[in-house]
């Protein structure tokens, strides 16, 4: 029987359909997969970035340290984690929050959209920290 005729008989030849159907389903869970594992390593940066930044912030705030250490703080803890090109926009200033003066280190970094590559100052966090003072309280 002709191929024409098993159609028009309501026969359907599907061999060699499941190699097909496996490529078109794992490719697309692959791409899931990586999906969920690139959006890991994005909120995983940025709360490294994050992180730093407080804490670059309380080291800036202590009484007997210069604002500049916390900037280098900041940068040491990022270039350990996530590598030095995160580290490369830190600044630091004094503002007031509440009323009372804080520190507040700003990191401006690489959002990362295909592994580590991304998009230049794409993410930006801030830390703030309460400026500690030598003065008694009384």
């Amino acid at each position: 029987m002709s191929p024409v005729a098993e159609l028009s008989h309501g026969r359907v030849d599907d061999r060699g359909s499941s190699p097909v159907e496996f490529v078109l389903v794992g490719a697309l869970l692959t791409a899931l997969t990586l999906g969920v594992l690139q959006f890991a390593l994005a909120v995983y940066v940025r709360n490294v970035v994050h992180d730093a930044a407080v804490e670059g912030a309380h080291v800036a705030a202590l009484a007997d340290t210069e604002p500049e250490e916390g900037v280098r703080r900041t940068a040491l803890v990022i270039s350990r984690a996530v590598g030095a090109d995160y580290a490369q926009n830190v600044t630091v200033r004094e503002t007031t929050a509440l009323g009372a003066p804080t520190m507040e280190v700003t990191v401006r970094t690489t959002l990362p959209l295909i592994g580590l590559l991304g998009v230049p100052s794409g993410l930006e966090v801030t830390g703030r920290a309460p400026v500690e003072s030598l003065a008694e309280a009384g």
